[in-house]
């Protein structure tokens, strides 16, 4: 048995979910999910627990139980507390900003670019620590933004300035080696 795959999901007050044979619907406090999953895996909805099993042994049918389980786990968790995720901009003159709902970045370009939140997504700046949090229910979504802002100005690893994940180590290299007086 998958060890992720047979804990059950225990569900916290304030959420409802439903389960109509293959497809789950997960309601909270943060917004709504609903996600359809294979008919090899049946849910199982048992009071305040959901169940995960499987109907085979088969190796493809073991690697969607442990996701299926972690798929409606997360959507249980986004609907109840919602996911973040924090970025932090390094370099001389980089800095972060907000414009109503959208995020402004300042980082080396001639120009600001401007980053539009998707339904269900969120940002939060702290000017002073330049950090940027992307809040929301959904943590594919959640991530996928964070991913796409770094993606504007990725860090480099001479100086290490871009926008990096706060938990990501930058590996950092030398430069250019000092050459000695050429030929005159």
């Amino acid at each position: 048995m998958s060890r992720i795959g047979r804990l059950p999901i225990i569900v916290p007050a304030g959420v409802q979910v439903q389960v109509n044979g293959l497809e789950v619907h997960v309601k909270g406090p943060k917004g709504e999910m609903k996600q359809e999953f294979s008919p090899v895996i049946t849910i199982k909805l048992d009071g305040t627990q959901v169940h995960v099993t499987r109907s085979s042994e088969e190796p493809r049918v073991r690697a969607l139980h442990g996701t299926t389980r972690a798929l409606i786990s997360n959507m249980v968790t986004g609907v109840s507390t919602g996911f973040t995720r924090v970025l932090t901009v390094e370099g001389v003159g980089y800095r972060p900003e907000m414009s109503g709902a959208n995020l402004v970045l300042h980082v080396g370009y001639s120009h600001p670019v401007t980053v539009t939140p998707p339904e269900g997504i969120s940002f939060a700046v702290d000017a002073k620590a330049r950090q940027i949090k992307i809040l929301g229910y959904d943590k594919e979504e959640v991530g996928q933004v964070a991913a796409d802002v770094r993606e504007i100005r990725p860090p480099e690893p001479y100086k290490g300035k871009g926008i990096r994940y706060q938990e990501e180590k930058i590996r950092r290299k030398a430069g250019k080696a000092g050459k000695g007086k050429g030929k005159k």
